[in-house]
């Protein structure tokens, strides 16, 4: 299986001394020209913009792009593999760079920024804008860009791409196109238009069985092409007998013209419903049997699609899950090469990494997939999809997942997260801190996260940081779901406490500071949600244990203050939640629960 590689960087920002290899800008003065072809693609002229931009905004030096001419500049950033940077880089196998591959170079006074095509040159620009000048984009409406009048560099030798072909962190801060583009985010939640870079491109992205074969318009004609259940035929929590030559055909067809709709889509997803219903007939029993799986029979018909769609669209891969009833690989038959199987980890304990024992199943059928399909996606679960806006201490297992699935060969990632609103726990850290990740696995992610909270909270990052750690400790040996409740060991009352407590020195800690003060508070939401769902226990367990009640006496009081901080800053859309769980309930129906005080007790 063809690996994604990380390579080792070379090179670093340096203080002025006279002798760097380039110098950008000296006191705030350009040394260089910005050089990118006229006719050069949409997404390479994009970055040279995206570049003067923000040198401007580190050194507040202007700097004029212009295109290559019969001369070449005493010293010049070229952007993109035109005809004169070819030449002045001939070491560079232009040709051979991947479609994300970049290239940061040095020679002499110059500097290369570039890659494959599309979106490695954009990607040259963001990673050397980040790696290399400092800059960090934590959000859409949040950024890192250091002050450096003087910006100089020694040696620059780096050649790298992404270690997965295929990066989306699914949550909602990152639905933007330019934060995605900057952190080299390429999954189409972002829509990122083609001028861009683009993204890629799925038709119909995951349960398209009954969008494919619609039941209201084909069972009555065809229910042979259904789920046969406790000997009947049925559409009803059911999937496709995906043994019936007919069904096949039709699938191939169907597949076709959702293509022919969509020249744009790189993959289409052929995969079962968000359901059980396995259809039990002689046929798909037979080859679930002998492949000791239900994905026997998936496998069987997808590849079948895969193939006969192949000589129209060769460049189109065809996607299908692993997923509950299908997760365990089959025992003889292969994925075909155009196509990729997503391994969903919906059954895991999200508190232990994935190659954990509390994990061990999962992790023997990532393994069993890893050595038959050469393009191997994870469908990852990052939220509580219940309670968005509770505490869920997955934090540090992130990185090891991701290095986990790089380690066996797996190709993308879909890092599924709270997907409706602003507001949930977290979100802005995870959202980035996966983007990193993502790009290369093998970073720090602790120093990352570490980074985050410092950029991004200010003072406040050391009391959270410890309310990371309250929490993360007080989870030990719980089985974290993506469903948990709000009854869980790390919810009572001499934890919760601590963390209230923590919060408080958080919000003093940035109390005179409006940019900061927002995201605080924001950030503090999920652990006064637990407060109030468990407002009377909580009490009891207080009582219970000779503590002194952290917050107001009245939880209507609480619950009001609540909704203002969920409400939002009118100037600040990011901070208001519209959402607090994938069933879509809304902040004013929660809190009406909370319109009266607790009975007294008896």
């Amino acid at each position: 299986m063809k690996r994604m590689i990380w390579l080792v960087v070379v090179g670093m920002a340096v203080p002025w001394t006279g002798v760097a290899a380039v110098t950008l800008a000296r006191d705030g003065k350009a040394q260089c020209v910005i050089v990118c072809e006229a006719e050069a693609p949409a997404p390479e002229q994009h970055a040279a913009r995206e570049l003067a931009q923000t040198l401007q905004q580190i050194t507040g030096a202007t700097f004029s792009i212009q295109p290559p001419g019969e001369s070449t500049p005493a010293s010049a950033i070229w952007v993109g593999p035109s005809g004169a940077a070819r030449r002045l880089f001939s070491a560079v196998p232009f040709d051979q760079l991947g479609p994300e591959e970049v290239v940061i170079q040095t020679s002499g006074p110059h500097l290369l920024l570039a890659g494959g095509r599309p979106r490695g040159t954009l990607y040259a620009v963001s990673r050397f804008l980040q790696d290399h000048c400092g800059v960090r984009w934590w959000t859409p409406w949040a950024s890192r860009l250091p002050s450096r009048p003087t910006l100089a560099f020694d040696r620059l030798e780096v050649r790298a791409q992404p270690a997965f072909e295929y990066r989306e962190p699914f949550w909602y801060p990152a639905f933007n196109a330019d934060w995605a583009v900057r952190n080299c985010v390429n999954g189409q939640s972002a829509n990122i238009p083609p001028e861009k870079g683009g993204c890629i491109r799925y038709k119909g992205f995951v349960h398209t069985f009954y969008p494919l074969v619609p039941p209201e318009k084909y069972f009555d004609q065809h229910p042979e092409w259904y789920s046969l259940i406790n000997t009947q035929r049925t559409a009803k929590n059911a999937q496709l007998c995906l043994s019936n030559p007919e069904l096949r055909d039709f699938l191939v067809q169907r597949v076709k013209q959702w293509l022919r709709e969509a020249p744009e889509a790189g993959i289409v997803s052929v995969s079962q419903n968000d359901w059980h219903g396995a259809c039990q007939c002689a046929g798909c029993r037979a080859i679930d049997e002998a492949e000791g799986s239900p994905s026997g029979s998936l496998l069987a018909a997808v590849n079948y699609v895969a193939e006969k769609i192949e000589p129209e669209f060769p460049h189109v891969a065809v996607d299908t899950l692993a997923y509950q009833y299908t997760r365990k690989p089959p025992k003889t038959l292969k994925p075909r090469p155009n196509v990729i199987v997503r391994l969903c980890s919906i059954e895991c304990n999200f508190r232990e990494p994935l190659d954990a024992p509390a994990n061990a199943k999962f992790a023997e059928d990532l393994l069993g997939w890893s050595k038959i399909c050469r393009r191997l996606y994870i469908w990852d679960y990052t939220t509580d999809f219940a309670h968005y806006v509770q505490p869920h201490p997955n934090w540090f297992v992130l990185g090891p997942n991701l290095r986990f699935f790089h380690k066996h060969g797996v190709r993308g990632v879909f890092e599924q997260g709270a997907y409706q609103s602003f507001g949930s726990e977290m979100a802005e850290l995870r959202a980035w801190l996966l983007a990193q990740l993502l790009w290369n696995p093998h970073q720090d992610d602790r120093a990352l996260m570490d980074e985050f909270l410092d950029g991004y909270y200010g003072p406040a990052a050391p009391f959270i940081r410890k309310y990371f750690a309250l929490m993360h400790q007080a989870s030990a040996g719980y089985n974290l779901t993506c469903f948990s409740g709000t009854e869980t060991p790390f919810f009572r009352f001499p934890t919760l406490a601590q963390a209230e407590a923590l919060w408080q020195q958080a919000e003093e800690a940035v109390a005179g500071q409006p940019e900061l003060l927002p995201r605080v508070r924001l950030a503090r939401l999920p652990v006064r949600y637990v407060w109030l769902v468990r407002w009377t226990k909580l009490r009891q367990e207080c009582e219970q244990a000779g503590g002194t009640w952290p917050l107001p006496q009245s939880r209507k009081a609480v619950a009001e203050e609540w909704g203002r901080v969920a409400a939002g800053v009118p100037e600040l859309p990011w901070t208001k939640v519209t959402r607090i769980n994938e069933s879509g309930l809304s902040p004013e129906k929660f809190l009406a629960r909370f319109a009266d005080e607790p009975a007294p007790k008896n």
